[in-house]
């Protein structure tokens, strides 16, 4: 009861940032020097180094000292669809590689541990624009593909069955970020920064949710108008 209260309460201060970032841009519209009357559309390749690292619910706490973020790539596409004037709905489809590492001597598995997932991931983001600034939010889902544990030197697949040391394959999520967009003579330049929130547990015994910080750069030109666009002058 307690997680679905936190998952509540997680969901529900998105929406509402959400919202009100949404009509602070409707209010101050008029004042910015955009002669668009709808949001470009774009479709941009996915390719993209982040930090990812795991939390351990109830244990984390005694863990914090021994946990290390480890490297991860995301390779796929993102579809920024142009709604009206201030809003675009995001939806994007990667490949995306999570987990983290426990040092040596740490009170979980005594011996220094790292785990990977690869996972296909589908976050569908709201994203409010103000000028070249811009806000994302929205819900993500995930399949762990597959995964490794590194122990002692030894590389093992991580098992996603139903046995006691088994990972769980389907993930849910919430994705929060901002960005910002220039452009050059050839095409628009954006620059996004999210932080991926994992809220489902993914181990079979004790506690384990994702977490990772995606830092991007897109490079691209427009693509085609987007059919749910509106155009409002």
């Amino acid at each position: 009861m307690k997680k679905i209260t936190q998952t509540g309460f997680i969901l529900g201060m998105i929406f509402l940032t959400a919202n009100s970032f949404g009509q602070a841009t409707d209010s101050v519209s008029n004042k910015v020097a955009n002669k668009r009357t709808v949001q470009p559309t774009y479709l941009d390749l996915v390719l993209n180094v982040i930090s990812t690292n795991l939390n351990y619910g109830d244990a984390n706490s005694s863990l914090a000292d021994y946990k290390k973020s480890t490297l991860g790539g995301q390779v796929g596409v993102s579809f920024n669809a142009g709604i009206t004037r201030n809003f675009s709905l995001v939806p994007e489809l990667y490949l995306m590689m999570k987990g983290g590492s426990l040092q040596a001597n740490n009170p979980l598995t005594i011996n220094k541990t790292t785990l990977r997932f690869y996972t296909v991931e589908l976050p569908v983001l709201a994203r409010f624009h103000l000028g070249k600034v811009h806000m994302n939010a929205g819900p993500t889902i995930a399949y762990n593909v597959y995964g490794t544990r590194q122990m002692e030197g030894a590389t093992k697949s991580l098992s996603f069955n139903h046995s006691m040391d088994g990972f769980k394959r389907w993930e849910a999520g919430v994705q929060v970020g901002a960005g910002y967009t220039f452009q050059t003579k050839r095409r628009r330049v954006a620059l996004d920064i999210r932080y991926n929130y994992g809220l489902t547990n993914i181990a079979r015994s004790g506690e384990m949710y994702n977490r990772s910080l995606i830092l991007a750069m897109h490079f691209s030109k427009p693509w085609k108008t987007s059919p749910l666009a509106r155009n409002k002058n």
